[in-house]
């Protein structure tokens, strides 16, 4: 499935029904009263977040939203019937914002969350709401109110207990591949992934969501490369797993690359729990990674740990470690 993570759509609620302006008619009653019943309430738009949703392209495909108007009210007082609502489904971490696109309206953070964005209007009045003392015979009624109707905005930003982060080919769909069911494609060049894949992971009964976030490069904060558009996804994640690739000519500079680009894209991403992790160890004889743990370990907060995706005793074990950090 394409992956989409803002668009525009014109939502529009139902009209209200108009009231009745009926009489009653029966045999052998010269003048019957008043009768007319209500409109019915217009159909409202509820938007409700689905935690197997992870894009929004169906909505690129249609646009325009409308839900069903209120049925007219009817004579011996009947109301008419309601319009239906409709139910638009967004991922978990889904935005809503005003037509500017910068006016936040919604966030949706958990799973099965319920917003009305736009109400459906009220029915009209019938005449027998009219009638009085001094008026047996009311003509007058009401006709329903308009249904809410806006343009609106849908930003997705992925929810997720870890985010993978690095330079592109570090690994990071082979890592994400390897600890959950996810099946992101995997080929050895830069920006393989051109989207956030998620995988669910299961240790000792208990799920880890982890996200795979396209490479980052220098000048990602001003959108070089996949840029911008992907280190929103990160803000959301509740630790950041940086990998990185063992066999490189220089671990300080590529870590430091990332960690300064998030640093310019936002101050608090900078200050998220990190978790680093060299990977690829099993390209290289284990004196030389020993050598470069305890080279690259030096004045560095986070903790570093090895990988080798091919390796289930170091798969298990960064399952285990990836669990200590979400609990």
């Amino acid at each position: 499935m394409k992956f989409l993570d803002q668009v525009k759509i014109y939502i529009k609620a139902g009209n209200g029904g108009n009231g009745s302006p009926s009489f009653r008619r029966e045999k052998f009653i010269e003048f019957g009263g008043p009768d007319g019943g209500d409109g019915g309430k217009g159909g409202s738009i509820i938007l409700v977040s689905e935690r197997n949703l992870n894009t929004l392209i169906d909505y690129r495909y249609q646009q325009h939203h409308k839900a069903e108007r209120g049925g007219d009210g009817a004579g011996k007082n009947k109301t008419g019937r309601g319009g239906k609502d409709l139910i638009l489904k967004v991922p978990t971490g889904t935005q809503v914002f005003e037509e500017d696109n910068k006016t936040l309206i919604y966030d949706f953070r958990k799973d099965k969350e319920k917003f009305v964005v736009a109400i459906g209007g009220k029915g009209g009045l019938g005449n027998t709401r009219f009638k009085s003392s001094t008026n047996r015979a009311p003509r007058k009624f009401t006709k329903g109110k308009l249904g809410e109707e806006f343009i609106i905005w849908l930003q997705l930003k992925t929810i997720a207990d870890i985010g993978i982060i690095g330079l592109p080919n570090a690994g990071k769909s082979s890592l994400l591949a390897a600890i959950t069911s996810a099946t992101p494609k995997i080929a050895n060049y830069k920006f393989t992934t051109i989207n956030p894949n998620l995988g669910v992971a299961t240790y000792d009964d208990k799920e880890i969501t982890i996200a795979d976030i396209p490479g980052l490069i220098e000048g990602a904060h001003k959108g070089v490369g996949l840029g911008i558009k992907f280190l929103k996804h990160i803000e959301r994640c509740k630790t950041l797993l940086h990998l990185i690739d063992i066999t490189g000519k220089d671990l300080d500079i590529s870590y430091r690359q990332v960690k300064n680009e998030l640093k310019n894209y936002s101050k608090n991403l900078i200050n998220k729990k990190e978790i680093i992790v060299l990977n690829k160890t099993d390209l290289l004889e284990k004196k030389e990674v020993k050598k470069i743990i305890e080279s690259f370990s030096k004045n560095k907060k986070s903790e570093v740990m090895i990988l080798s995706t091919i390796e289930k005793k170091s798969i298990s074990s960064i399952k285990s470690k990836l669990l200590k950090y979400v609990s």
